[in-house]
């Protein structure tokens, strides 16, 4: 294979500002397709060509695509200033428009990427430019609110906002202190939250991390804004789906930080999409991976998935190849593009095809909260049933904010020290009086749980506002109690995620809380178990129960909550599971 690069050409745009843009040109006369990636990690990060979830650069140019490669604006090459998600739009709009009447490109191009670099490509589908045929964001998210940087419940996600802010803040303080500006005390400050995940997450108040804020304004502004207003909907993407003409390949991990939202968008393109082939053309492929790099094997410590669970198995190069053949080059017949939706069914390590997502044949089933009023910890008396209880019982725990819940594994970053993300056995945390457990009984038969799933709770509490917390649970023979999914609801936003109203304390409401996505074989021997709490720390921020701004709460501002969860006739509490009921491969057999 014979190419040439072109490095740092500078692209203009509107504003005059030039993005440094590295070009690899296949050999041969031309024109090609483009293929272009935009981030904010540095286009000549070696990450971004050897990174296993994203597809290889080296297999995409033999294929006769043009690859681009951009920093975009404040980062890396690229001069300006680096403000999250601010000019995504117009600078991909831009750039899309320079791609397309340069004389080696044939006015066709995709995009691709992994985390922010979807963000990219959201936002620049959004501008409907003529030129761009297909998008593959990986891991990633057209509504940032939802995620990465808050939750479907309105909670911060404090991980993700804290680690990749201290990464972006190093990145801008180093430009800036090149440049004769900023603290170098501010780094040692950055890289000791980094080193030390207590530094990093424990101090009160949220809003109180000068050193951050310092060198990424941006972060104080999403403090600035726990609503889902203006600031929020003005990047959202999937505010705009009408807007967005093009196909998209959606790859994600059952354990990413964005898992809900890869699929939210995926769900809404085929519903809403511009265009038919915008709605048509929609893919969706999800492995058991996290966003943490490390994790592309399918291997944790407390769960593998075998080597079918690996990023290779999944032919994530080929995948982008074959859609970007079908959109970008306009190749309807292309071999392979025929499958809507692939996805790894954990419990059955196995991948599978479906014609879509939801999976039409999904039956969501009701398991209700039963038990005699003493569910706290895995030995208590919490159970799950299909069947609808007859008795009205009320599960009491304390919540208090300087002892929350710990988070295991999940869909944490764990860029600290000794974290991990992913399926984590819940054990500990299943061991605290504030953890109320609700457990089927042994299960004689193999049961398939693949799709959204959702807790409904009748809940009240003796503060204004304080949080409850879910988590799907694959109890195992061995005891381990490996996390599937989980979610978060603020209760102040149990209505609106813009407008809050605080609850009457006392006051029974009924919480929808969204736990997600999965695709899991609950196999006879295991149990299926429902964990209930009012924290995941640092996974999410602590509410100090007050009603009062949560960013600004100091440790003197933390009160605890009692917090009950009613079940019964008349507060019907109950896990939503998507079932899905086939014969087995013997049953089919016979």
């Amino acid at each position: 294979m014979t190419f040439t690069v072109e490095v740092d050409v500078p692209v203009p745009m509107r504003d005059g500002v030039a993005l440094a843009t590295n070009v690899w040109l296949p050999d041969g006369p031309g024109p090609f397709p483009a293929l272009l990636v935009r981030t904010p990690y540095g286009k000549d990060d070696a990450g971004l060509y050897g990174n296993p979830k994203l597809p290889d650069v080296f297999a995409l140019v033999e294929a006769g695509y043009a690859v681009v490669a951009q920093d975009v604006r404040g980062t890396s090459r690229s001069p300006g200033t680096f403000v999250p998600h601010t000019h995504e739009g117009p600078d991909g709009l831009d750039t899309l428009t320079w791609l397309a009447a340069q004389p080696w490109c044939d006015g066709a191009v995709g995009m691709w990427g992994g985390s922010y670099m979807g963000f990219a490509q959201w936002q620049a589908a959004s501008q409907d430019v003529p030129a761009l045929r297909a998008i593959a964001p990986v891991l990633s998210s057209a509504d940032p609110y939802a995620a990465p940087w808050r939750s479907p419940g309105g909670a911060l996600s404090q991980d993700a906002v804290l680690t990749w802010g201290t990464l972006s803040a190093l990145r801008n303080l180093r430009r800036g202190l090149a440049g004769g500006h900023g603290d170098p005390a501010d780094a040692g400050a950055l890289l000791a939250g980094l080193s030390d995940p207590r530094l990093l997450h424990e101090p009160l108040p949220i809003a109180g991390r000068g050193a951050l804020t310092r060198s990424l304004p941006w972060l104080g502004q999403v403090l600035d804004h726990p609503e889902r207003d203006g600031f929020w909907q003005d990047i959202a993407a999937i505010d705009h789906c009408d807007r967005i003409t093009v196909p998209a390949l959606h790859i994600g991990g059952w354990y990413d930080v964005f898992a809900g939202e890869t699929v939210r968008s995926f769900t809404t393109m085929r519903r809403h999409g511009g265009s038919a082939a915008a709605r048509d053309g929609q893919r969706l492929l999800i492995g058991p991976w996290s966003h943490a790099d490390g994790t592309d094997l399918g291997t944790y410590p407390d769960r593998s998935f075998g080597l079918a669970g690996s990023i290779k198995a999944a032919g994530v190069t080929e995948a982008h190849l074959r859609f970007f053949d079908r959109w970008v080059r306009g190749r309807p017949d292309t071999p392979g593009d025929t499958g809507r939706v692939r996805l790894f069914v954990m419990g059955a390590d196995e991948w599978r095809d479906e014609p879509d997502w939801p999976l039409p044949d999904t039956r969501y089933t009701g398991f209700f909260l039963t038990g005699d009023g003493r569910a706290d910890t895995a030995t208590g008396d919490g159970f799950l049933t299909r069947d609808a209880p007859s008795e009205e019982a009320v599960d009491t725990f304390r919540y208090d904010p300087r002892d929350p819940v710990p988070s295991l594994g999940g869909t944490v970053l764990a860029a600290a020290s000794g974290a991990y993300p992913g399926p984590a056995d819940q054990t500990a945390a299943e061991a605290r009086e504030d953890v109320l457990c609700y457990t089927t009984a042994v299960l004689e038969r193999p049961v398939e749980v693949t799709g959204h799933v959702t807790l409904v709770l009748h809940a009240s509490s003796s503060a204004p506002d304080t949080d409850f917390t879910g988590k799907l649970v694959d109890v195992h023979p061995d005891g381990r109690a490996i996390l599937l999914c989980e979610g978060i609801q603020r209760v102040r936003y149990r209505e609106s995620l813009t407008e809050p109203t605080l609850l009457a304390p006392g006051t029974v409401a009924e919480l929808t809380i969204d736990l997600g996505v999965t695709a899991n074989v609950f196999r006879p021997g295991h149990r299926v178990r429902l964990e209930v709490s009012s924290s995941n720390f640092p996974r999410y921020d602590r509410n100090p129960n007050t009603g009062a701004a949560i960013a600004t709460a100091g440790e003197d501002d933390l009160a605890v909550a009692v917090n009950h969860v009613h079940h019964g006739p008349a507060h019907p509490s109950r896990l939503v599971l998507p079932l899905i009921e086939r014969p087995t491969a013997e049953e089919v057999r016979a």
